[in-house]
């Protein structure tokens, strides 16, 4: 793993900070403890979630539907997981 933080993960970074309580308690431990050390596929999966407009994610997170994707289904069990245990 390289010490240097790249453009693009600095991006994604920036991006997770959504400012709404609902989905920063997932992303910020997940980006303080994970997300750089993270393989590549994952943070890949992160910054496609990191993507999503704010209701969408709010309605996965809740569970009230479901992303179009399984892989973000998984990822964001995942992500409650690292915050609920």
């Amino acid at each position: 793993m390289s010490e240097e933080i790249t453009l693009e993960e600095r991006k994604v970074i920036y991006r997770a900070r959504r400012g709404l309580k609902e989905i920063d308690v997932y992303f910020d431990p997940y980006v303080r403890n994970h997300y750089l050390i993270a393989e590549p596929a994952e943070k890949a999966l992160f910054a496609e979630l990191v993507d999503q407009e704010d209701p969408d994610l709010l309605d996965w997170f809740m569970e009230v539907s479901e992303p179009p994707k399984p892989e973000l289904k998984n990822f964001i069990l995942k992500l409650k997981h690292y915050v609920h245990g």
